[in-house]
């Protein structure tokens, strides 16, 4: 995917997701502000180091399919562009002179749905994304879905993948980007 073409989605996906939070926000704010739930969700942006201003997007990224039909997939699809980005150009800034073949390495290594689990682990969203009573919240694929779809929320919420990006590096760490032995 472009670089063009992410940015168009991430400014056309936040004027969508934004559009109806408003009167949902006001609703929340004059409600329940301390269910566990919501407790969970500012506990959580304590950990990332990032205040949602539409904490909608940040509900709907704790949401996996399995609970409602508004739910954090989409945000999933770009926060995984989120990380995709971030490994590249983290990797390319280092070494110019990197392989196609090293750099797509780096990018599995840190993509892939156990490594993701990890850090969506290392946060509770096992603990705080909501999912059916018949789905695992601890599975790694539903804990992965959750972490990138903060990533995604976030990059809406800011309206710019570099605060997203750096949330991702607070959370993942940087360790080098060192490679796994092949």
């Amino acid at each position: 995917m472009g670089i063009g073409l992410f940015f168009v989605t991430i400014v056309s996906f936040s004027s969508f997701l934004q559009g109806g939070s408003a009167d949902y926000e006001h609703h929340i704010s004059t409600s329940k502000r301390s269910s566990p739930f919501e407790v969970a969700l500012e506990n959580l942006q304590k950990q990332l180091g990032y205040e949602f201003q539409s904490r909608g997007l940040l509900r709907r990224a704790m949401t996996h399919p399995s609970f409602s039909g508004e739910n954090n997939k989409a945000l999933s699809i770009l926060g995984a562009g989120v990380i995709e980005t971030s490994v590249a150009l983290s990797s390319i800034s280092r070494n110019a002179e990197i392989s196609t073949k090293d750099l797509n390495r780096r990018i599995i290594d840190i993509f892939e749905v156990n490594s993701c689990a990890a850090d969506g682990l290392a946060l509770g969203l096992q603990n705080v994304v909501r999912v059916s009573r018949k789905t695992n919240a601890s599975m790694p694929v539903v804990v992965c879905g959750a972490v990138r779809a903060v990533f995604g929320a976030v990059a809406i919420d800011a309206t710019t993948v570099d605060v997203a990006s750096k949330v991702f590096w607070t959370v993942h760490g940087d360790g080098g980007l060192q490679l796994r032995a092949s």
